[in-house]
């Protein structure tokens, strides 16, 4: 497997994050689980790594939060996108999107395998 530096892994945890609450609120741990599943555990964010982004998106005041009881008696703090994280993520998409493209440009003559 392939580690990814934590470099990038920094860079992307804002559009990582806020792409994963577009599909609805959802609380740390769940967070983390979706982000493992969708990257086929390639990509495994501890408390530690999402906690601090979550608030720092809460202070930009692109995610809200909530705490909730769950089903379960639990005391969880439930995240849920903006509309300025939704404006946000728009041009972070627009920005990824124009990064792979180039990269993809300057990569293509080269045999990297």
């Amino acid at each position: 497997m392939i580690a990814i530096s934590k470099d990038l892994i920094a860079a992307s945890s804002i559009p990582i994050i806020l792409s994963t609450l577009i599909q609805g609120e959802s609380y740390g741990y769940e967070i983390i689980k979706k982000i493992k599943e969708v990257t086929n555990e390639r990509l495994l964010y501890s408390d530690g790594t999402l906690y601090p982004v979550l608030r720092k998106l809460e202070d930009k005041e692109l995610i809200i939060s909530e705490w909730r009881i769950a089903d379960n008696d639990k005391r969880r703090r439930y995240y849920q996108i903006t509309a300025k994280g939704l404006e946000y993520l728009k041009a972070e998409r627009l920005s990824w999107q124009f990064m792979n493209e180039l990269l993809n440009t300057l990569w293509t003559p080269l045999s990297l395998t």
